[in-house]
């Protein structure tokens, strides 16, 4: 049973070989709601938009309920179907008063939002389906306005949309209606023109001209396609940035006061098509960034070569107060360099962990060579102590208790048989290490992670094992007690358990970026751990059972006891 045992957990981690994570838009654009503008970071479309919005009816009382149509039109072209959407009333005299509240008629796709603390005052999009057709229900409010006006941003794609398109006009009993307001939508982030770079970067003049930081280590973006590269000098009252890194979508930097992301100021060099976007944006927490709506990167230039993208730009040190979330320039911060994918001009999470560097620095001080590192020194721990205890000690200390018994039967150390006190001593060093491991994480995090996927949680479930198993033993009964057997099974499928559990979070865990291993070897050398732990455990049960031609007793541990 417990060959078998093994060798399920062998079938068991063949499966663990990926982690898929899916992202979705859900709607919940309450950021959004006073100018209507989605966080794209893209100029909306002003030319007419290809849908319609309605009412079925032109009037109304305080209490009356209006049905609100948002449509594709029949004579659009290109795409027949919208994403996202935003639908608010407001007052047609004052465009910036919201009005009224509504009601769903399907749940699936729309859901109501609080905007300008008004339950309820506005309707989005719940994922990012296609749609034809959303239908929702507008409720007059008692004290409403003489006329209302209904507008509506719509996106069809993340570059592709139009913002605060207006509807129809409404009014109360006996109010003829004002003229109706029409405007091309409001201001996205804005851009620059950008020149085209004739050359590449290069790391000469790092440490000594310019501060650089570099990954790997040393390497000159000119001469190496893999190596990324920041690189900052003061010119005067700007501070001149050059970016470069291989990527699909994105190459990124961003200044932090700490070594985690969130509340940063960042800088994208995204690729579309063929051609680079330089953006500065603002990262409240682990979300997708916001971009700037403000112009503030000057002399902006970009190169594409040889699947490598670069980009340049000029900042002024000191910002006017406007620009709430970036930084100043002559302060010390730490350095996040990262990379990723790209769809439509919106950035993935990035591919890798994000070298940081190992300490801050004055983006206006000397110029110095940075260094680095993509693998959080307390995460390596981590790995390293979970490692050592499931894969060496817990292994050693399971074969001496199940098959080191019978040959150290008489010997003692400290009052108890050998075997006992190594059995004791690994399992105890074990939880130890566990223990130690397990806090690790949570110290770099500062809370429970939210993108490890299923590993914290079965993380979890082996610490609780690893300390169930010792109080156990002390409390279990003597060796000759009628119901000593059931500590036996309890003890034996408690161990058991743990070290599936275990084994399977560790190969889960290896795929976490925060470790920085390279794949697939990381997962192959692991395998074969386990593999080896699984043969060497089956051909000692065999002959454990006298199976094999050398006895009953390990020849290799005592010569005397083998069978000639």
């Amino acid at each position: 049973m417990e060959v078998l045992m093994k060798m399920w957990i062998v079938l068991l981690l063949l499966s663990v070989c990926s982690e898929t994570v899916i992202c979705y838009s859900d709607g919940k654009v309450e950021v959004a709601c006073g100018d209507m503008t989605p966080q794209h970071g893209h100029e909306p479309i002003t030319k007419n938009p290809p849908f319609n919005i309605t009412t079925d009816k032109s009037q109304f009382s305080p209490g009356d309920k209006i049905k609100v149509t948002l449509s594709m039109a029949s004579s659009s072209e290109g795409k027949h179907y919208f994403k996202g959407f935003l639908i608010e009333a407001r007052n047609a005299g004052n465009l910036n008063e919201i009005v009224g509240s509504f009601k769903l008629i399907d749940p699936e796709i729309s859901q109501l939002l609080t905007c300008d603390s008004k339950e309820g005052s506005a309707v989005s999009h719940t994922g990012k389906s296609h749609k034809t057709e959303v239908q929702v229900i507008w409720v007059a409010p008692s004290d409403s306005p003489s006329s209302v006006q209904f507008l509506v941003t719509v996106a069809q794609g993340y570059k592709e949309y139009w913002v605060k398109s207006p509807g129809p006009v409404v009014s109360q009993n006996g109010v003829a209606p004002p003229p109706q307001t029409t405007f091309g939508g409001s201001i996205g982030a804005q851009t620059t023109t950008s020149s085209i770079l004739s050359r590449s970067f290069t790391s000469e003049g790092c440490g000594s001209m310019k501060s650089c930081l570099r990954d790997p280590e040393g390497c000159d973006p000119q001469n190496d396609t893999a190596c990324h590269f920041l690189s900052f000098r003061a010119l005067g009252s700007s501070v001149m940035f050059e970016l470069s890194g291989p990527a699909e979508g994105y190459v990124s930097f961003a200044l932090s006061q700490d070594k985690w992301m969130g509340k940063d100021d960042v800088y994208l060099c995204i690729r579309d098509t063929d051609r680079v976007e330089i953006k500065a944006a603002y990262v409240s927490g682990r979300t997708h960034p916001v971009y700037s709506s403000q112009n503030i990167l000057k002399d902006t230039a970009w190169r594409l070569s040889d699947g490598v993208i670069q980009c340049s730009f000029r900042r002024d040190i000191i910002l006017p107060p406007e620009n709430l979330n970036r930084f100043s320039l002559d302060q010390i911060y730490y350095l996040f360099m990262a990379h990723g994918r790209a769809e439509d001009g919106r950035t993935h999470r990035h591919d890798r962990q994000p070298l940081i560097s190992t300490y801050q620095t004055k983006i206006t001080g000397p110029p110095e060579d940075l260094i680095g590192s993509r693998s959080p020194l307390l995460m390596k721990y981590h790995g390293a102590f979970m490692l050592i205890a499931w894969t060496s000690t817990v292994s050693a200390g399971v074969i001496m208790a199940r098959y080191f018994k019978p040959n150290w039967p008489e010997r003692n150390i400290l009052g108890q048989k050998v075997w006992f006190q190594l059995h004791r001593m690994l399992m105890a060093l074990t939880v130890l290490l566990t223990l130690v491991g397990f806090v690790l994480p949570f110290m770099y995090r500062g809370g429970w992670s939210k993108r490890a996927g299923i590993h914290p949680y079965l993380g979890c479930v082996v610490m609780a094992l690893a300390v169930i198993q010792p109080v156990m033993a002390l409390f279990r009964p003597a060796p000759d007690a009628s119901r000593r057997y059931i500590f036996n099974w309890m003890h034996f499928g408690t161990g058991t358990a743990a070290q599936v559990v275990a084994v399977v979070t560790i190969f889960l865990g290896i795929h976490q970026q925060a470790l920085s291993l390279p794949a697939p070897w990381s997962t192959g050398v692991l395998a074969a751990i386990v593999v080896w732990f699984v043969l060497a455990d089956l051909v000692l049960e065999v002959h454990q059972r006298g199976f094999l031609p050398i006895g009953n007793h390990l020849c290799w541990m005592n010569p005397l006891n083998c069978k000639r």
